[in-house]
């Protein structure tokens, strides 16, 4: 398995084959408690890296979700609209977003491993 990117925005970014797989990391699901709602973008959508391309409502509150990496949507996780909760349980896995057709891969390179962003939320509690 490809190796996990994180954003400051807490999502995950898992590049296979010039495609990335995009979820929220399992600190922002934990944040956000119990998911009961995510709106997804349509495959084919051209997305600047920092732009807010999904919702992820929980019981507590409505997030954006953001785009870590410019490129084009080419698939949703249309699971998540029959079972939100995936993103509670398995969301470094099962409960990806979207995948992004990617435009630059420096960009993917640019965002913090596991260890930094580890020590990234340490630092924000």
């Amino acid at each position: 398995m490809a190796e996990l990117k994180f954003s400051k925005d807490h999502e995950w970014v898992r590049l296979e084959g010039g495609v990335a797989t995009i979820g929220i990391t399992d600190h922002a699901q934990t944040a956000l408690g119990d998911v009961v709602f995510v709106d997804l973008p349509e495959a084919g959508r051209e997305v600047a890296a920092g732009e807010s391309v999904a919702v992820v409502e929980s019981v507590k509150a409505a997030s954006d979700v953001y785009a870590p990496i410019a490129g084009k949507i080419v698939e949703s996780n249309a699971a998540l609209a029959d079972d939100p909760s995936l993103v509670n349980g398995s969301a470094q896995s099962d409960g990806w977003f979207f995948k992004i057709e990617v435009a630059d891969t420096a960009e993917i390179e640019a965002l913090m491993d596991a260890d930094a962003y580890q020590a990234f939320v340490d630092s924000e509690a």
